[in-house]
């Protein structure tokens, strides 16, 4: 029924419009009189319904009418333009359902991803930036596809060159090869000598261990470990105090070379140049008026620059240097294998009180340091208490100078017959050198005399001191 005054609109019988008058200023273009507000009906639509209430202009109303019904009860009048209406309605609401999430994601009964946009999510899916359900489509897909399963396989190469897990540590033999392909491009007018290239190669690795350390970690605790004559004995002190005490022991190579002890001014008069390596570490602990900071770096470092140029210097004559450690001396070539030898010990020691990992020598150093220790163990089984004749057959894995030594227990009889044979790794032997192991928790193959054996893996732990 049409408001008094209206007509329907030009295809339609009935159109409808609620508590309206006349368009003010005119009909709607193809309307006769339509009486609805602006914007009402749309054009091109049938039995659609108009308000005047200020809804928005072609806006289905949600609710019913409190004076209508909706079409389809019995009884009532039902909505203009009949089952057709409805049914656009219904359609419109089924355009109005959300479509899938963007990515990709259907939703459940949805068609499948087809061939190229599966193909456009194959860089996605190399990186791990799909989704669980476009993951399973690309996979899926990638079974029946060789095209695209070949570019996934390329893409996935790629993705693992751009994250190529690096160590954070300096492969310890990268200085070396670096070293040795420049030399050999353009030899150097002074090279450093080979009995000083471990200690040079050590102290650097050290170096660089130290270069951001912040004040926490120059003062983390240390247990510096040495096997003694009553067994193990270990000395408590800081990262900085390691420092300070290799600034000590080296200045006896220093003195040695002629260079200025870098404890003059900070010891006493008796004890520059005298002590051995334990009670110059001592007097120069106590000597410090606070406990040894950052700043015991620089003069560590400036030294050990010293000690390599200067060794370089002396290239042949250095046979007639001999360096005092107290109660022995060591030629010069053996004394700066011996600072190599402490330089990577004490750098591990620093290392695990920082919990950071740290690599043996490269393979031509350790194997260096090993043979050090060998040629000082007759002279350590000398001293000792007289043992029966026999020799011990030392085998030392992993050493680039040979690897089977024949140990004689009292050096006055180096042509016994062999008693025990015992087998090393050689980073542990160097630490059991070291008295980082005692004899008894040494990780040796061991076949013969037992006693032999423990008297060998016990002069190797006496190497070791402060």
């Amino acid at each position: 029924m049409g408001q008094p005054g209206t007509a329907g609109h030009p295809g339609t019988e009935g159109a409808w419009a609620r508590s309206g008058g006349d368009r003010p200023g005119g009909e709607l273009p193809g309307t006769e009189s339509a009486g609805a507000q602006p914007g009402g009906e749309r054009p091109g639509t049938e039995g659609t319904r108009t308000w005047s209430d200020g809804e928005q202009p072609g806006a289905e109303r949600t609710g019913a009418s409190p004076d209508v019904e909706p079409a389809g009860a019995e009884g009532v009048q039902a909505w203009p333009g009949g089952e057709r209406a409805a049914a656009d309605r219904i359609r419109a609401r089924s355009e109005r359902v959300p479509l899938p999430r963007a990515g990709g994601e259907a939703a459940e009964g949805g068609a499948a991803l087809s061939h190229d946009v599966l193909r456009s999510l194959l860089g996605a899916w190399a990186l791990a930036a799909c989704s669980g359900a476009e993951t399973e489509a690309v996979e899926e897909h990638l079974g029946d596809c060789g095209s695209c399963a070949e570019e996934a396989r390329r893409l996935r190469e790629a993705v693992e060159l751009l994250h190529r897990p690096e160590p954070l540590d300096v492969d310890p033999t990268l200085r070396a090869r670096v070293l040795e392909t420049c030399l050999s491009r353009r030899p150097p007018r002074i090279p450093v000598p080979d009995w000083a290239d471990a200690y040079d190669a050590e102290t650097a690795r050290l170096d660089a261990l130290l270069q951001d350390f912040g004040d926490a970690e120059w003062h983390a605790p240390v247990r510096l470990r040495w096997f003694g004559a009553e067994g193990g004995t270990s000395r408590r002190t800081t990262v900085a105090g390691v420092i300070a005490h290799l600034l000590s022991v080296d200045g006896l190579v220093a003195t040695a070379l002629g260079l200025e002890d870098p404890l003059a001014e900070a010891l006493a008069e008796q004890a520059r140049g005298t002590g051995g390596p334990a009670e110059r570490t001592e007097a120069f602990w106590r000597a410090s008026h606070f406990p040894p900071t950052r700043h015991v770096r620089e003069p560590w470092r400036d030294q050990s620059h010293r000690l390599v140029r200067t060794a370089s210097f002396t290239g042949g004559r250095a046979r007639g240097f001999e360096v005092s450690y107290g109660d022995f001396a060591l030629p010069l070539h053996d004394a700066m294998l011996d600072r190599a030898f402490e330089c990577w010990v004490h750098a591990e020691d620093i290392a695990k009180a920082v919990h950071y990992p740290y690599d043996p020598p490269a393979p031509r150093h350790l194997g260096k340091l090993i043979d050090l220790a060998i040629r000082m163990l007759p002279a350590v089984l000398a001293a000792g208490p007289q043992a029966p004749p026999g020799t011990v057959l030392l085998e030392i894995e992993g050493s680039p100078y040979g690897n089977k030594y024949v140990i004689p227990l009292d050096p006055r009889t180096p042509d016994a017959d062999q008693v025990a044979q015992v087998a090393l790794d050689g980073v542990e032997f160097c630490r059991l050198a070291a008295g980082h192991v005692s004899p008894e928790e040494a990780a040796a193959g061991q076949k013969g005399d037992r006693d032999a054996i423990r008297t060998v893996l016990t002069a190797t732990a006496s190497l070791s001191r402060m």
